[in-house]
């Protein structure tokens, strides 16, 4: 068993494709194509990717991704977008996997480490903060948000509705015969084709709607690429009179599904167009997708009233008392 870094993909070994195939079944956020498009268009100046791994023979047993600057400060390979990390583990990758990592990355030298976001519950952060307190790290925890999920129990999305309140029901039936009546309207789902008529069109959304101009524009182009590729793109427009009116960016895979982006013209605001959006998507990725679970971000969206669990994310700060006055 080694420790070896890798600061380009191509370099990588093999067997760390078993590793992130194991990870994104958990969450796109630990998936490759989702590490890539960050290394690709998320970076700022001065700050490049480290693949902290552990080997044995040909088999990859742990991928810590990582970011370094130019101060050589170092922290997860994370972005303003992402909504969870956690190190990758190979199936049965014990307490000697973990020991192993962090005596490699002590011997970069990294003496301090910013990790997140990290959910509460991770079993595989855990261990890596055993493994690292055990050789002199101290971690300390800090809240950063919550992020809301509905857990289906194969319901549809008939019984879905019927759980959530008459008033969101009647809102957006009311809301969808308004605009039925006075304009003529179609919703289009982009999954893995016409995928530049698709970011056209969501980003004449998003430039019209309330929210700041989109900065990592790069960014969300790419990770529509990316997961347009692999299936796991779920990028709904909403037209009105044939202009694209509301926009909403949902990924899905292994029946999880996560709401990523959303935004509406202001102009059509009276007709409720996110509401009218988000149900559509929901019927879809219900119905159509079977997902087990939808993650609605860190605050619960109108249809996902009523969450069934709250995930706390949090950041955790390591710091080895070798190195307090490196940093």
């Amino acid at each position: 068993m080694e420790f070896a870094c890798f600061a380009d993909w191509r370099d990588l070994p093999a067997g760390a494709d078993a590793v992130f195939a194991r990870a994104e079944k958990e969450s796109i956020f630990f998936s490759r194509p989702w590490f890539e498009n960050l290394v690709d268009h998320g970076l700022e100046d001065g700050q490049s990717m480290l693949l902290a791994c552990v080997l044995e023979g040909e088999s990859v047993l742990a991928i810590l991704p990582l970011l370094r600057d130019a101060e050589e400060q170092w922290q997860s390979l994370d972005h303003l977008y992402t909504a969870l990390f956690t190190v990758l583990l190979a199936e049965n990758a014990g307490a000697d996997v973990l020991s192993c990592l962090v005596r490699g990355l002590m011997a970069l030298p990294v003496y301090s480490l910013r990790l997140g976001p990290v959910a509460e519950d991770d079993r595989n952060g855990q261990l890596l903060q055993q493994a690292m307190e055990q050789h002199g790290f101290t971690c300390h925890h800090h809240f950063r948000f919550h992020n809301w999920i509905q857990r289906l129990h194969g319901q549809t999305f008939d019984d879905y509705m019927a759980a959530r309140p008459a008033r969101l029901r009647n809102t957006i039936a009311r809301k969808r015969r308004k605009l039925g009546r006075e304009h003529a309207c179609r919703v289009r789902l982009y999954t893995d084709s016409d995928l530049q008529q698709a970011k056209a069109d969501y980003h004449a959304v998003y430039g019209s709607s309330w929210k700041a101009r989109e900065q990592y524009t790069d960014f969300v182009d790419g990770l529509i690429d990316k997961l347009g590729a692999r299936g796991w793109l779920r990028l709904a427009i909403l037209y009105i009179d044939e202009m694209p009116a509301a926009a909403q960016f949902w990924f899905l895979a292994h029946r999880r599904a996560s709401i990523f982006r959303l935004a509406y013209d202001e102009k059509w605001k009276q007709y409720s167009p996110g509401s009218i959006l988000i149900s559509h998507l929901m019927q879809h990725a219900i119905d159509t997708d079977q997902v087990e679970e939808i993650a609605g971000g860190v605050t619960p969206f109108h249809a996902l009233e009523h969450v069934v669990a709250a995930r706390l994310h949090g950041q955790v700060d390591v710091r080895h008392h070798f190195g307090q006055g490196r940093h």
